[in-house]
């Protein structure tokens, strides 16, 4: 499995990108507002790599930030999205918008996306509002690992997440004391 890539950008195309690590080019696809991000041809490039096995093939796909990638990878989770369809969400519209789309319950906006009408982006929001990362970025890693436990318990993310927020801003900075002050409030909500 290959979890990233770094070398020189060989050359661009409309769907894909060659980037030449000592020698061997590796393709890439790529979401179209990353390819436009990239810098010249010649120039050194990173990117956060997601490997798709199937049985007669091995795509490669490349994301500037571990969070586009889990966007992507959480996508494909869903029943009826394949590789190419999350890469055409992502190309559509910038992983934060995306995210905030799916939270706001716009299902307009996320039909401006190609190929995606409105039943499919119906069945986007029921089914990551509670798998994805808030848009509104959240504040460290001890917050996400929390609100993540929590959700693995059963709570509901949108009744676990102002919940935490409040007990963090109070100065609760470590897992065990988010955990225990959330649990507190929390006894006999889950599933709520």
């Amino acid at each position: 499995m290959i979890g990233f890539l770094k070398g020189k950008l060989a050359s661009r195309r409309p769907d894909n990108i060659l980037i030449d690590v000592h020698g061997v080019g590796y393709q890439v696809q790529v979401p179209l507002n990353i390819l436009t991000r990239l810098p010249e041809e010649g120039s050194e490039v990173f990117l956060h790599i997601y490997t798709h096995v199937r049985e007669d093939s091995l795509l490669l796909f490349g994301f500037s930030t571990e969070d586009e990638k889990k966007v992507f990878t959480t996508l494909l989770g869903i029943s009826g999205i394949g590789p190419k369809m999350a890469l055409n969400i992502l190309s559509g519209m910038s992983h934060e918008n995306f995210l905030k789309a799916i939270e706001k319950e716009d299902v307009a906006l996320l039909c401006s996306i190609p190929g995606l009408g409105k039943k499919t982006a119906h069945r986007l929001i029921l089914e990551l509002r509670e798998k994805l990362p808030s848009s509104t970025g959240t504040q460290d890693r001890v917050f996400d690992d929390t609100l993540s436990a929590l959700v693995n318990l059963g709570y509901k993310k949108s009744v676990v997440q102002p919940l935490l927020e409040k007990t963090y801003r109070h100065g609760v900075h470590d897992i065990e004391g988010l955990l225990k002050e959330s649990l507190k409030h929390l006894t006999g909500h889950a599933g709520e």
